[in-house]
């Protein structure tokens, strides 16, 4: 069975935020948090996203959900 790759998916979000000339102060934004700690966490590995914000990342990138969650 697949696992999700928290680090790469990270890695991944960082690069897609990077790539979309967002800072991570704008994704903040985006989802209302009243910290960064979220994002940071997501790009750190720590964390994945949760469905519904997995979604609106794929919305702002431009990508499939597909193209965020790395798998291994």
């Amino acid at each position: 069975m697949p696992v999700i790759d928290m680090t790469a998916t990270g890695l991944k979000i960082q690069e897609l935020k990077d790539k979309a000339g967002m800072t991570v102060k704008d994704l903040q934004g985006v989802f209302g948090f009243t910290s960064p700690y979220p994002v940071y966490k997501w790009q750190n590995g720590q964390n994945l996203p949760t469905l519904d914000n997995l979604v609106i990342l794929a919305k702002l990138f431009g990508v499939k959900m597909d193209d965020i969650v790395v798998t291994k």
